[in-house]
């Protein structure tokens, strides 16, 4: 019986349909949970203080794999162990930040899958985002300073708005008690839209935000998929069911004896337009036929 540990930043609740994603990539490879694989799931709450005990609790439980999600938990994991592989599922940058030497050869013990494909994805959601609200000329920005990874994705925002002609304003957001504010913020300034970037405590809330954002009447790009499936108007993403399922196919490998450090980090190649119609009605967002051909599933 192998025993795998699951380590996340949301609530277990928000991540249900991805672990469900992993549990059918695990059978598909053979496994089933219960009978010849145990999967331990640890998850912070978006408490990232927390990481590192809930890290250490999986060492002590000597797990066989400990399966990743966003940079503070691969950090929080290499810690924790430098023996006991790590796969990564939703890494944002793995080169970039340092957490591997090579995306080829990655070394060490950790390996898996970047959630983009690097610089220039944040200009395409934008780029939408116009297409949608043609009368753009000021953007908010929705981002939480506590993430390492904000400082790159702010540069992007700049070059991204400068290309595009437009002003923005950059809100921050770094627990939930938080957001209420921005939006009250967002409610006094009144942007024409508003982009929201990847991060695990938008994900988390992603249906209260949703909600924040057609009550304020703001048309809103979303990072992710599910903000989309959630209300939100639109999102421009990889699709994290799959990066999920997909993970597991590394656990695979690694029980079946490869070493983390020879399996390459494999980078999306497919990114999926979401555009919610009921939402865009709420808004009165007539979202033109151009870019609702171009989407890759369209919420009625």
């Amino acid at each position: 019986m192998y025993r795998v540990g699951n380590l996340g930043v949301p609530s277990r609740d928000s991540s249900a349909h991805l672990i469900r994603a992993f549990e059918a990539g695990l059978r598909d490879q053979g496994w089933t949970v219960g009978q010849n694989i145990v999967v331990e799931h640890r998850f912070a709450d978006n408490h990232l203080d927390r990481l590192p005990g809930l890290a250490e609790e999986l060492v002590r439980l000597n797990v066989d794999v400990i399966v990743t999600s966003t940079a503070p938990t691969i950090a929080a994991a290499k810690n924790a162990t430098r023996t006991i592989p790590i796969v990564m599922i939703l890494a944002d940058d793995p080169l970039g930040s340092g957490l591997v030497a090579n995306l080829a050869r990655p070394g060490g013990n950790v390996t898996g899958l970047a959630v983009n494909a690097g610089p220039g994805l944040v200009g395409k959601q934008l780029e939408m985002l116009k297409a949608a609200v043609p009368r753009l000329r000021r953007v908010a920005v929705l981002v939480n300073p506590a993430r390492e990874h904000t400082p790159n994705t702010l540069r992007e925002v700049e070059g991204a708005t400068q290309a595009l002609g437009l002003q923005r304003q950059i809100l921050e957001a770094r627990e939930a008690r938080e957001l209420d504010a921005a939006f009250a913020t967002l409610k006094a300034s009144r942007p024409d839209a508003l982009f929201a970037v990847r991060d695990a405590l938008f994900f988390q809330h992603r249906a209260r935000l949703a909600d924040l954002a057609v009550k304020g009447r703001l048309p809103t790009m979303w990072a992710l998929q599910e903000h989309a499936e959630a209300g939100g108007l639109m999102a421009y993403s990889a699709d994290l069911r799959d990066l999920a399922r997909r993970g597991a196919t590394y656990v695979d490998k690694i029980l079946k004896g490869a070493k983390p450090g020879d399996l390459p980090i494999e980078q999306p190649t497919k990114f999926d337009l979401v555009v919610n119609l009921k939402t865009a009605r709420a808004l009165g967002v007539s979202i033109a036929p151009s870019l609702l051909q171009r989407a890759d599933k369209v919420i009625e």
